[in-house]
């Protein structure tokens, strides 16, 4: 199992792979043919960012056996997809900022992301199961509230907010995704303990299905959905999307509604902070 990291070191961004407290430099995502710089560098040095600077960013719904079950909904046979916004993306340790307009609820959605490492479009089972890289930790935040019109309800509004898509803290390859489990903590408290395994569609099946529409990029992201115990947040607390072989997101909910742009401390990825 290899951990691909993306960070702050030195003023600039680099790629490498996170070695227990060291940090192997790479000059560009593994995705991208990045190489070792024969440069290492201590964790504690290494500001995580999001591991992923994605040009399409998709979410499934209703992706897991329980929780179908549990809501009654039907068990479907394709990706139910919607698309987050880029500007979305939030680091590890990143804040959660809602609008400034906004005052409703804001849920928290742990979940496995799928990260694709070569090209694909229109693919074969067996193309779709190749251009998976790696997997992720997702946190799919919604502002529940903001879904407004039954006839046409607003996905990308809702969930496409500034902030609202923690990634991270690491990119994981050699990973058994049926073995996974994705557990949620919200304020110390678990909320969400689900097998990746109850997945209704999975990983390849997704990529799959996904990009008979959609030509998929190296490090394009999918998020595969959550199943039971996604709940709101309050100001200030903080929420750990734990996976194993993985890492632990981890993202705090801002104890007022400001902008990005006036909090330094959200750390979100900006068009100026490219992938190298």
């Amino acid at each position: 199992m290899t951990l691909w990291v993306r960070g702050e070191w030195g003023g600039a961004v680099s790629f490498g792979i996170l070695n227990d407290d060291s940090v192997a430099l790479h000059d560009a995502a593994p995705w991208l043919g990045g190489r070792p710089t024969g440069q290492t560098v201590g964790a504690g040095d290494f500001r995580l960012l999001a591991p992923v600077t994605p040009r399409n960013f998709v979410g499934l719904w209703n992706n897991f056996h329980a929780a179908a079950a549990k809501q009654g909904h039907a068990i479907p046979t394709e990706p139910l997809y919607f698309l987050k916004s880029t500007g979305s993306l939030l680091d590890p340790e990143g804040i959660i900022c809602p609008p400034p307009s906004y005052a409703g609820r804001t849920l928290y959605e742990g979940e496995l992301g799928i990260v694709i490492g070569t090209e694909c479009h229109d693919a074969d089972p067996a193309a779709a199961e190749a251009a998976i890289f790696g997997y992720t930790c997702v946190n799919d935040v919604t502002a529940l509230d903001l879904f407004g019109d039954p006839v046409f309800p607003q996905w990308a509004r809702a969930k496409g907010c500034d902030t609202f898509g923690p990634v991270g803290p690491a990119v994981a390859t050699g990973l058994d995704w049926e073995s996974l489990v994705i557990r949620t903590r919200l304020a110390g408290r678990e909320r969400q303990n689900y097998p990746a395994s109850d997945m209704i569609l999975k990983p390849a099946e997704i990529v799959r299905l996904i990009s008979r529409e959609m030509r998929l990029h190296p490090g394009d992201l999918i998020a595969c959905g959550t199943s039971l115990g996604a709940l709101p947040m309050r100001a200030g607390q903080l929420v750990e999307v734990d996976i194993a072989g993985i890492g632990v997101l981890r993202n705090t909910m801002a104890t007022a509604s400001v902008s990005r742009d006036t909090m330094a401390t959200a750390s979100v990825v900006r068009d100026t902070m490219a992938t190298p």
